[in-house]
């Protein structure tokens, strides 16, 4: 809720906002998340408390709380602290959507470069990166938890940012236990080499059929085309036939119907790294971006959010991990008292896409895309309200628009996809580059939390 001259005052119920919206008390500043701003009450006539804005961050998904803390008289007269929870909204970033973007423009780039330049020497790997440069997948989940925090900043009186700052130990993660002192320096391939341990490993003898005696190539049992890595635990040694025959195949189906050697297989696979690499690379980079907002920024580990969550009782879900993110003594009494009942979920869908052309599965233009993205003043992802006066969708619908330029524009509605004029739509929200959905919250969430 905003103050009349448009600055931030303390969250208040959706009740109440519907009250002052129906006595003209207030105006719709924006729809999702939903803002009023107040016509008869400045700031400085305002009783602002401020409220925390506790960040659970993560690779696949983030969470963000705004949440504030009272002083009262425990049952023995102590002072505990109580912390309610005011609005919740999850993140889920498209880092993963970026990544395979890259790779498909680079497979492009690289057929484009081998079919039509091939005498053309290739180009110089010394190139500088400027300090603090994170690949574009990863700096999507920095900028994209910054601009949502910047929202709630300006939305409401945010006094202070709680974050959860959290290093993974990657060592320890594909040892698969905790690792100590030199542990950390003497790693699968220490003393030796990939060939040389991938030969003990499997007797010198094809990891697919067993054949030996035979060259052996070195094998990804997830395919680099799939997302493999080059970690030891994902090659194995096969034979020239069975690597030919596997090709980029999972692996499960390639050995469908031979069981026991599936499960030696996969009993040497670790969980991929990815995640954990990311969140290590943007622990510093969250912290240092957060404190360009102007306001303290404290840091907190994860085994205290742990910790708080147990006590409480709480499902793991990352709305509910960055409620619990912060001190609270558990000794004296201090607790939580409430969470919301809904989150407000916010999916990255980015703002389209650069290319004007839309190519086939080959790299090759099929079709070209228009030179503008407004058609007849709508741009892909605004929230629309179509009133359509007859046929078979007669009624009134809300949903984010996708335009085309013919002005026949295609809207997103909870029974399916309908065709609208752009005559009968009215623009409620300009598209933010973020697809916004309601999910209900509980102790007992069904939702697992992501990266």
């Amino acid at each position: 809720m905003l103050s009349r001259d448009g600055r931030p005052l303390m969250p208040c119920h959706p009740a109440r906002a519907r009250e002052l919206l129906r006595k003209g008390r207030a105006v719709v500043v924006r729809q999702v998340p939903f803002v009023i701003r107040l016509k008869d009450r400045t700031h400085d006539e305002s009783e602002v408390e401020g409220v925390q804005l506790r960040i659970d961050p993560g690779s696949k998904g983030t969470g963000l709380v705004l949440t504030d803390e009272k002083k009262e008289s425990g049952d023995q007269g102590a002072v505990i602290t109580v912390r309610r929870g005011l609005v919740s909204v999850e993140l889920r970033h498209r880092g993963d959507q970026i990544r395979a973007g890259m790779r498909q423009r680079a497979g492009y780039r690289r057929r484009r470069r081998s079919a039509n330049l091939r005498y053309r020497a290739g180009r110089s790997d010394n190139r500088a990166r400027r300090a603090g440069w994170l690949p574009p997948s990863v700096r999507h989940r920095v900028d994209t938890t910054f601009s949502l925090a910047d929202r709630l900043c300006r939305c409401a009186p945010v006094t202070e940012i709680h974050v959860e700052h959290v290093a993974f130990d990657t060592h320890s993660l594909s040892a698969g236990r905790l690792l100590k002192g030199t542990e950390h320096q003497r790693g699968p391939l220490a003393g030796t080499s990939v060939r040389d341990h991938l030969r003990v490993t499997w007797d010198g003898s094809c990891a697919y059929c067993g054949v030996s005696g035979v060259p052996l190539n070195v094998e990804h049992v997830r395919p680099r085309s799939r997302g493999g890595s080059d970690r030891i635990s994902n090659l194995v040694l096969a034979c020239s036939p069975c690597n030919k025959a596997k090709g980029s195949k999972p692996v499960e189906a390639f050995l469908a119907d031979s069981a026991d050697r599936l499960t030696a297989i996969l009993t040497q696979v670790r969980a991929p790294l990815d995640d954990a690499a990311s969140m290590n690379a943007t622990r510093w980079q969250l912290t240092d971006a957060l404190s360009a907002l102007g306001k303290p920024v404290h840091t907190w580990s994860g085994s205290l959010t742990k910790a708080n969550r147990v006590a409480m009782g709480l499902d793991k879900t990352h709305t509910l991990d960055a409620l619990c993110v912060g001190p609270l003594d558990h000794a004296v009494g201090d607790r939580i008292v409430r969470f919301p009942q809904h989150v407000l979920t916010a999916r990255a869908t980015g703002r389209g896409s650069y290319a004007r052309t839309t190519p086939d599965r080959y790299g090759f233009p099929r079709l070209l895309r228009t030179r503008a993205k407004r058609h007849f003043g709508y741009v892909t992802g605004d929230l629309v309200r179509a009133v359509v006066p007859g046929g078979k969708w007669a009624g009134t619908w809300t949903g984010r628009v996708s335009v085309r330029a013919r002005g026949q524009h295609s809207l997103s509605t909870p029974r399916g996809r309908i065709n609208v004029s752009h005559r009968n739509l009215r623009l409620l929200q300009r598209g933010d580059g973020y697809g916004w959905a309601m999910r209900p919250e509980s102790p007992q969430s069904p939702s697992p939390k992501m990266g």
